[in-house]
């Protein structure tokens, strides 16, 4: 096999198709880049923006715990101030002061505001006196011992039950308070001292600090060291706890930060307090080291997850999400762009193919096929024939081409018609199906079978129909003689019809006649044994007398039979007289009749209400007569005999109907005989009766237009269904 006609893809095409889905690759990588690239300038624009934003928050924390530091040294300073104006100020003056300060609600923090002195043992005791003269009573100084100096504490507002409580300790004894003590007494300024367990806590409320601002006697501050030291009073200090006093100064300007504040002045640095919640994580941290009175504290500030330090990120964020998702639909429209332009090429490449092989068929068709066929220009014109046209119009395609295709039609062959051929066409542009005559060159008379049909035609070529020509001679002429052979056969047939009728007519006449001929001499027969039964009978012995009976019997049957051939002769002679009919009614009258009859007889008989059909009620009532008669006859052995009469539709939406019983029954395989005249499948003696019944009910039916049929088994009962047909066309025609 060969594989020229396979078709392969182009360079050029193969090349554009991958270009296209690289392209797409590119856009995706490139946008992708510059959103990124954009993202995280504006990331690292906005982090340097909230981390200026920090670091400024932060200062003003720690700018505000320094001012609540000024603000107690202030406090402290006024406390000195009055000192130097009172020289040396009862506790009741000391009262006074503090508590127009209103130190509880201006500071939380701070425990009080109080006074130690600064004296040696002998000035200590002149200072017990002088407080025991003044009804502050005996100062009892704690803890005891004898020491060259004393710092013990004279005044301590607000006086709590706690503040109460460390009148008269000893803060000088204490190594760290005595430090911060010296240090202020030495330089003249406030000194804040290191973290210290206050007395009032015993321990319970964590660390504290206590800030010492020197009193000297004088209004003016000694210069030196040692000046200061002899001119020196004592301290008028403040107690508080570290941690509520940071609360209380940053809390009201503190956000998302967290803070961690560290007394770095000593070698052993002390955490003086830290938030709880400070995280491993944070985008900002930043330390300041203030200066604190004396103390070094580092405020380390950290700014929590970025979420937190920077939210405004969120929004950068999402906007790096909308730009991958442009990257994306740029990719996807650019790849699908791609795809179709691929899967174009392909189907144009694969549609050229399927067109090249359609055109192949299309004249493989029209070279081999043995219908002809033409191509016809818009103006009727042959353009291309193939050669079983040629064969058919026995000419050559030469000869053919350019002209007319109406003018190859016989003229004799309704000329009109064929002229129109091609108006009919181009106006409604359908496919046209006519029988024409041709003349063949010859002389020869042609009959061709015409379609003709619009096709396309290319740019450069005007074609505009199809011409298929199939040469239907020889089944024109078949046809012909069929149709004369059927015209033949037809008249023989109803020739044939009215012999049959007609000898119908003649041997019912002839069974009338016979039938009524025969009643006479039956009647002779019966009137004669019945007068020599009734007067020579004592003269006769049993078997005469038996003779006699026997004759009687048989002259009564044979009038039975006379009578019911007479019946049946009336039945098919009769014209019906079609009405509509209620058989429920037929039947209720036909019931009662039997019961009258027979009134001994307990059977139940079942009659479906509203039973219509359309026939001749006398010939209607003596079917169901003879079939309800058989039922009521066979059921006569039968315990709780019954009779059903009733309709069914069967799937067509035809009705049905039927007389059932419970009776005798018969054997299925002899139904045949059952609608025979004089067949009986019953013994005499069983079951009485001439076997003429059944054949009226299937001539009546018949005539009727309907079928009927019959089922049963042996004890089993028996049902009788019946159709009825369109009774209309049997009513004038008797022999039908």
């Amino acid at each position: 096999m060969t594989t020229e006609n396979k078709s392969t893809p182009e360079p050029s095409r193969y090349f554009r198709w991958r270009f296209g889905h690289v392209l797409a690759i590119l856009t995706l990588l490139i946008a992708s880049a510059i959103a990124l690239m954009v993202w995280s300038s504006a990331r690292e624009r906005e982090l340097k923006l909230a981390e200026t934003q920090f670091h400024a928050k932060v200062g003003k924390l720690a700018s505000l715990v320094q001012l609540r530091m000024t603000s107690h040294v202030l406090t402290q300073r006024g406390g000195a101030s009055l000192f130097a104006a009172l020289d040396f100020p009862t506790t009741q003056q000391w009262h006074s002061y503090t508590e127009g300060l209103e130190l509880t609600e201006q500071f939380p923090a701070l425990i009080g505001l109080g006074f130690a002195a600064y004296t040696d043992q002998s000035q200590l005791m002149r200072l017990q006196l002088q407080i025991r003269d003044n009804g502050g009573g005996l100062l009892d100084v704690r803890p005891r011992g004898v020491r060259d100096r004393y710092g013990p504490i004279l005044y301590l507002e607000p006086r709590t039950p706690e503040n109460r409580s460390v009148i008269g300790y000893d803060m000088y004894s204490d190594p760290v308070r005595r430090r911060a003590m010296q240090a202020a007494m030495a330089t003249g300024e406030v000194q804040l001292s290191a973290p210290v367990n206050l007395v009032q806590d015993n321990g319970a409320q964590g660390q504290g600090m206590l800030l010492y601002t020197p009193v000297y006697t004088g209004a003016v501050t000694p210069t030196t060291p040692a000046q200061r030291r002899e001119a020196m009073v004592g301290w008028v200090y403040s107690p508080f706890h570290i941690a509520q006093m940071l609360k209380n100064a940053i809390d009201p300007a503190k956000e998302s930060e967290r803070m961690r504040v560290v007394d770095s002045t000593d070698p052993a640095q002390v955490v003086l307090y830290a938030d709880p919640d400070i995280g491993p994580r944070n985008t900002f941290t930043h330390s300041l080291t203030l200066n604190m009175y004396g103390r070094r504290w580092r405020f380390d500030f950290f700014s929590g997850p970025q979420n937190v330090a920077a939210p405004q990120l969120a929004s950068l964020n999402k906007m790096l999400a909308a730009g991958g998702v442009v990257s994306l639909l740029l990719f996807g429209l650019i790849w699908t762009l791609a795809s179709i332009q691929s899967r174009a090429e392909r189907m144009a490449r694969e549609m050229t193919d399927s067109f090249r092989r359609s055109e192949q068929r299309f004249r493989s068709a029209m070279q081999y096929s043995a219908i002809g066929k033409a191509l016809l220009d818009t103006a009727g014109n042959l353009v291309e024939a193939n050669p079983a046209l040629e064969l058919i119009l026995g000419r050559s395609q030469a000869a053919i081409v350019g002209r007319p295709f109406a003018s190859l039609m016989d003229a004799k062959d309704d000329p009109k018609s064929t002229a129109q051929m091609g108006a009919v066409l181009d106006d409604e542009g359908q496919v046209v199906r006519t029988t024409r005559t041709l003349r063949r060159l010859d002389g020869e008379l042609r009959h061709v079978q015409l379609t003709i049909a619009p096709v396309p035609g290319d740019p450069d070529r005007d074609i505009a129909r199809l011409v298929q020509m199939e040469d239907i001679s020889e089944r024109v002429w078949a046809e012909a003689a069929v149709k004369s052979l059927n015209r033949t056969l037809e008249s023989r047939v109803a020739a044939r019809t009215r012999e049959l009728s007609e000898a119908n007519r003649e041997l019912e006449s002839f069974a009338y006649s016979v039938s009524h001929d025969l009643r006479a001499p039956l009647r002779a027969i019966e009137g004669f044994s019945r007068i020599l039964g009734e007067r020579y009978g004592a003269a006769l012995d049993d078997t005469g007398r038996d003779y006699l009976g026997r004759v009687r019997k048989a002259t009564e049957r044979m009038a039975e039979l006379i009578e019911a051939l007479l019946k049946l002769s009336r039945i098919s002679r009769t014209g019906l007289a079609v009405a509509e009919v209620d058989l429920s009614a037929l039947a209720q009258e036909v019931a009662a009749s039997l019961a009258d009859a027979d009134p001994q007889r307990g059977l139940e008989v079942r009659i479906q209400p509203g039973m219509l059909a359309h026939g001749d009620r006398a010939l209607l009532l003596t079917m169901l007569d003879n079939l309800m008669g058989n039922a009521w006859k066979f059921t006569r052995d039968t315990p709780d005999a019954w009779i059903e009469v009733g309709m069914e539709t069967s799937q067509d939406g035809k009705p049905h109907w039927f007389v059932r019983d419970n009776g005798a029954g018969f054997d299925a395989g002899y139904s045949n005989k059952l609608f025979r005249p004089f067949q009986r499948l019953h013994s005499q003696d069983a079951f009485p009766g001439h076997g003429i019944g059944l054949a009226s009910v299937k001539r009546i039916i018949e005539r009727h237009g309907g079928e009927i049929s019959a089922e049963g088994a042996v004890g089993q009962g028996a049902t009788f269904r019946f159709t009825l047909g369109d009774a209309s066309s049997q009513a004038m025609d008797p022999s039908g």
